[in-house]
């Protein structure tokens, strides 16, 4: 294991701990160059079907791009880190458990839209916004209306409502 502080390769594991479904190791390093600490987290190497892009091009199922794409929909969420890495491990099994040597893109993404659906509201229009690459603002306000038709709908019947004297 390189330190990614120095990149020296030798370490003591301080604390190892389990996670909670049992299929993850946490290790807390410290570099015998550097003195730094590091957290390190072992998983069993598993087999994932090749992801089939939009475009037909094939690659390696990448779990850091799926964590990375709920991260950045959840900025300044009140999602930690801990719930998105349970959402992606369920992604994970799900994908396994379809037990396909190739599996199209848009199952992994609709499966990610679905969980941050439950997940948070403003995190999962965020990620659709990028992911169903809307055309028009109509397209983005027909999303936003099926999350929340009853405030959406009371506003367009009555536009004229205002806050404190302000039109909304």
């Amino acid at each position: 294991m390189y330190c990614p502080f120095c990149s020296h390769i030798e370490d003591k594991v301080i604390d190892s701990r389990l996670s909670k479904e049992g299929d993850v190791i946490r290790r807390r390093r410290e570099c015998f160059n550097c003195k730094q600490r590091f957290t390190t987290y072992e998983r069993v190497g598993e087999i994932f079907p090749m992801v089939i892009k939009k475009d037909g091009r094939r690659e390696r199922f990448n779990r850091e791009k799926i964590f990375n794409g709920m991260k950045r929909a959840c900025e300044k969420r009140p999602v930690s880190i801990d719930v998105l890495e349970t959402v992606v491990g369920d992604i994970e099994k799900k994908i396994q458990e379809i037990g396909e040597s190739e599996i199209p893109s848009h199952i992994i993404g609709k499966e990610l839209m679905n969980q941050l659906q439950k997940l948070d509201h403003v995190a999962y229009v965020r990620f659709a916004s990028v992911y169903k690459e809307f055309k028009d603002i109509s397209e983005f306000m027909s999303e936003i209306k099926s999350l929340a038709p009853q405030s959406v709908v009371s506003y367009e019947q009555n536009p004229s409502k205002t806050i404190d004297g302000v039109p909304l």
